[in-house]
């Protein structure tokens, strides 16, 4: 009995010790690794239903990043979100280019990385106005970012030109993706990203 004990526990730290091997997401606050092409990767959201948060979380598989979440201080409601109500949250943000929804908090850690993966779902066919306050309040100097979206109908083209309007100075941005196929094809593009391959 005692050594099938210890046989049951020595195989559970050879488990342990093996995921703790294989890469994968980090979540904010680990300190920057190298990964693919030797660059240390971010891959920063903002996700409201969960469904940028799974192409991001492929993404971050993808690359061996770290995981961060874009937080509003104050989470969107299902009211909020009804885009057919002109008074909802989100819809007085979007009508108004100035606005800047506050962050939750600011320790995304942006000048230890190398490449930025920036994740949004596409909303009246631009980036949430949140995602352009997280890009005022870190400085993005020097680094490449890489946008992916997801979105029920619209294209990421025009979010991605306004991020670059916007943005442009000083910083190296990829074309961007449209990713709504499913977690593979998010690992697969994330992937070549890093390898310099098709943005």
């Amino acid at each position: 009995m005692v050594k099938a004990i210890g046989f049951i526990a020595a195989a559970m730290m050879l488990a342990a010790s093996c995921t703790a091997r294989q890469g994968g997401p980090r979540p904010a606050g680990h300190t920057a690794g190298q990964t693919a092409g030797g660059n240390k990767v971010l891959v920063a959201y903002f996700s409201c239903t969960g469904t940028t948060e799974t192409a991001a979380k492929a993404v971050a598989e993808a690359t061996g990043g770290t995981l961060y979440r874009i937080r509003p201080a104050k989470d969107y409601t299902a009211a909020d979100l009804d885009w057919r109500d002109k008074s909802s949250r989100s819809s007085v943000e979007m009508a108004d280019p100035a606005s800047r929804p506050a962050l939750a908090d600011s320790s995304a850690a942006v000048g230890q990385y190398d490449v930025v993966f920036l994740g949004y779902p596409v909303w009246w066919d631009q980036c949430p106005r949140i995602v352009y306050t997280f890009m005022e309040a870190y400085d993005f100097d020097g680094k490449r970012v890489v946008p992916f979206a997801t979105s029920g109908g619209s294209t990421i083209a025009n979010s991605v030109g306004e991020l670059k309007r916007l943005y442009g100075q000083g910083i190296t941005w990829g074309d961007g993706r449209l990713l709504n196929s499913g977690a593979d094809d998010a690992r697969k593009w994330a992937a070549s990203v890093v390898a310099g391959g098709k943005q």
